[in-house]
């Protein structure tokens, strides 16, 4: 295996031919200066009681606050924790890093509580984003770790052995067991936790939980449903269905890209092929079903007329899930494919952030769809604008992008 630094230089190589194409060319909004500030400005306007944005209106682009026990809580403070990451990589141009640190502690604090009581179920995985990212800056810090262990213990106490999965919403009956693909993102949590304490059960419970998923939520073609459910006495699916996308037979793009991201990252954890080759699949799909305008839409097969709602947020997560992806094609030296994935990441950043970039909002970007059966379109959201930094912050950590 090649040592790591020569891992970023084939991935250069192989990218290098692209750049005379103009498919490295990045969007200047990645960068924007309008980042740091509207960030700081929301950060800087703490409600107390806490409360967290969430999603904007549609017209003027405010945050609209939720109180802390709600699934979306951690996005804003991990948001802080990357505008820290960015700051470390641009040195002045995102500000001051241990601002930028400050307030991500700051508004983690009141998600500490939710250690021992909260309703958000199965995304506590969620919940644990800010403490995770704080272990990458103090990995004693107990604050933190409490936090990391409480969250994944939480999860593993809805795990169920019979259906083989961690169950994700609540049901008046108990043997209606529901498990929806956004669960794949929640699974970090356990092995973050596993590697604190040693407690390899919660590696079990993630791996069948991926294992259940992988054989049960992706088709064949690599669209997933998003929601499948169990008899939780037997263990038998009771059937496959939507709650966010347009039919129960359809891919709901958003559950797409947890899908790309949530497989490469269990291939990341346990080097299991059947993980790298589900994540490969998943994102065949989701790149093959982009129309010509590289536009992510709310639901790859909802219809044309009258015309489906975008998700711009569906789209930054796809885009880290597929820098995720490289990078695990690249650990087993298929350069070719990391290059691949890297290169088609940044198109649908850059295209999608020409239709999303809003200047004048409170959010960094628009067009995105919380729920469309809800009506609840056209929003900035708030994981939207986490992983649109992300995507950034990764770029420059390859060295594909500079401040």
């Amino acid at each position: 295996m090649l040592p790591s630094g020569l891992f970023s230089l084939a991935v250069y190589l192989g990218l290098v031919s692209a750049t005379a194409t103009g498919v490295l060319e990045l969007p200047a909004e990645l960068y924007s200066p309008l980042i740091a500030q509207k960030v700081l400005k929301t950060a800087q306007s703490f409600p107390n009681p806490a409360k967290y944005p969430q999603y904007t209106d549609r017209v003027a682009g405010d945050w609209i606050w939720f109180p802390p026990d709600v699934w979306t809580t951690g996005f804003f403070p991990a948001t802080l924790y990357a505008m820290h990451e960015r700051a470390n990589l641009c040195l002045a141009n995102a500000g001051d890093a241990t601002q930028w640190l400050n307030l991500g502690r700051t508004w983690a604090t009141p998600e500490i509580p939710l250690e021992v009581n909260t309703s958000v179920g199965h995304d506590v995985g969620f919940l644990s984003f800010p403490f995770l990212d704080e272990l990458t800056v103090n990995p004693k810090n107990e604050t933190a770790i409490q936090a990391v262990n409480a969250f994944a213990n939480h999860l593993a106490a809805r795990f169920n052995p019979i259906v083989g999965c961690t169950r994700s919403w609540d049901s008046a009956d108990p043997t209606d067991f529901q498990v929806i693909i956004d669960n794949m993102m929640n699974l970090e949590v356990l092995f973050a936790s596993e590697k604190l304490t040693g407690n390899h059960t919660l590696r079990d419970i993630a791996i069948s939980h991926a294992d259940k998923t992988m054989v049960n939520h992706i088709r064949p073609d690599g669209g997933s449903f998003h929601v499948v459910e169990y008899n939780s006495t037997t263990g038998a699916v009771i059937s496959r269905h939507t709650s966010q996308g347009y039919a129960d037979n359809s891919t709901w793009s958003r559950g797409e890209s947890w899908g790309i991201y949530g497989f490469a990252n269990m291939y990341k954890h346990t080097k299991k092929y059947d993980y790298l080759e589900t994540a490969r699949r998943t994102a065949k799909y989701f790149i093959t079903n982009i129309p010509d305008d590289g536009v992510v839409p709310w639901d790859f097969n909802a219809p044309l007329v009258p015309p489906r709602p975008a998700d711009s947020s569906a789209a930054m997560i796809a885009a880290n899930g597929l820098f995720l992806l490289a990078d695990q094609e690249l650990s087993v030296l298929n350069v070719t494919g990391a290059a691949y994935y890297t290169n088609v990441a940044i198109k649908i950043i850059r295209d999608n952030t020409q239709l999303a970039w809003a200047p004048s909002w409170q959010s960094l970007l628009s067009n995105g769809t919380v729920n469309n059966p809800q009506h609840n379109n056209l929003t900035g959201i708030v994981y939207g604008d986490y992983y649109f930094i992300k995507a950034g912050n990764a770029l420059l950590s390859r060295g594909l992008a500079h401040c």
